[in-house]
């Protein structure tokens, strides 16, 4: 009979912890604070647009993004690094805020613009071609500074000033 009380206590208690969530997870729903931040232009025809850019660089910061932000200033944007181009793949989960995804090729060149996205969705947002950068603003702004595919990108980390 002892065996099974065992087996009892340890299956309510991995129910316990599977209902109740590891003190972990609180954490886990916080944005992402703290990355590195550096100026980033897009020249859309004779225009200079400027913006800080929190830069991702790592598997762990590129999979967080901006999930779980409220808000980000106009002139504030993620940017996403990649070792090589090749066709991204992006999602809204997790994130309230609804964004411009701009994907870069590896000569600062934008391939496409996912504008207004849906925040929360699970949609696949892809790049509609090799990309070896992201960057996501607000929604709109896009639209608004007249931003378009083949505008060039350029910032410190690209490597591309």
């Amino acid at each position: 009979m002892r065996p099974f009380f065992l087996c009892l206590s340890l299956f309510a208690a991995t129910l316990w912890i599977s209902l109740a969530g590891s003190p972990g997870q609180a954490l886990a729903q916080d944005p992402q604070l703290n990355l590195p931040v550096e100026e980033l232009v897009i020249r859309s025809g004779d225009k200079e647009h400027q913006f800080k850019a929190e830069v991702a660089a790592t598997d762990r910061q590129r999979s967080m993004g901006l999930m779980f932000r409220k808000e980000m200033p106009a002139e504030r944007g993620m940017l996403f690094l990649f070792e090589g181009k090749g066709d991204r793949y992006f999602w809204m989960k997790n994130t309230p805020l609804p964004l411009d995804i701009i994907f870069i090729d590896a000569k600062g060149s934008i391939v496409s613009i996912a504008d207004n996205t849906t925040p929360f969705s699970e949609d696949v947002i892809p790049s509609l071609g090799p990309a070896k950068y992201v960057f996501e603003i607000n929604a709109g702004l896009a639209e608004k500074l007249d931003i378009s595919a083949g505008d060039k990108v350029s910032s410190p980390s690209m490597g591309l000033e």
